[in-house]
């Protein structure tokens, strides 16, 4: 599935997020040397080759993905993790970061033409029309839950505009796998729910 703003697969990283921490030429694993991300990722990367939410915090906050250096939300970041984590392990391995990498620089470029007062946040209207134009299709009454969810004074910040696209996106592959026949009705088991939930 792929949503404007969301790519299917990664369409190269864009520069704009500064300089990667770690010397030039740093060699990694094999094929890994090149990739301009690499230096970001083993920063923070435990013994284990991964990383968990409070190393994401720190990675991407030194990439500066969010036009500013302060940390996202560690909340954000687990739900980033969880986004990806195939194997519920909690953690995040390189090619799992930068599918996160290429779906971050996605919603960030989404988020910085809605944002046309470059004031750093969406208004409630401009949130509207973002989520219309990822193909979300949000009847009034959920939108005002979401807008009052994820705003803050009433603006939304990049931290919590993609807390709210992580969830839209994770919740809707969750609703369609159940949908069997597109029609927009699914039918879950309690448990089956609360995993569903609870896993984001």
């Amino acid at each position: 599935m792929s949503y404007p703003g969301y790519p299917g697969a990664p369409a190269g990283y864009g520069g704009g997020y500064g300089g990667a921490p770690g010397a030039p030429g740093y060699a990694g694993f094999p094929g890994q040397a090149q990739d301009p991300l690499y230096p970001y990722f083993s920063a923070v990367a435990g013994q284990d080759g991964q990383i968990d939410a409070d190393e994401l915090q720190r990675c991407l906050t030194q990439s500066n993905i969010s036009g500013s250096y302060k940390p996202f939300n560690i909340e954000t970041c687990r739900l980033m993790i969880s986004m990806l984590d195939r194997d519920c392990s909690c953690k995040m391995g390189f090619n799992e970061f930068k599918e996160l990498w290429a779906v971050l620089s996605a919603w960030k470029q989404h988020f910085m033409t809605m944002d046309k007062d470059r004031s750093g946040t969406v208004d409630p209207e401009e949130m509207r029309q973002s989520i219309a134009s990822m193909g979300y299709n949000i009847n009034p009454s959920a939108l005002v839950v979401i807008l009052k969810r994820y705003s803050t004074h009433g603006m939304i910040a990049f931290d919590d505009y993609v807390a709210c696209c992580i969830k839209l996106r994770t919740l809707t592959d969750a609703f369609r796998r159940r949908d069997q026949s597109q029609r927009g009705v699914a039918s879950f088991a309690y448990d089956d729910f609360i995993q569903c939930i609870m896993s984001i």
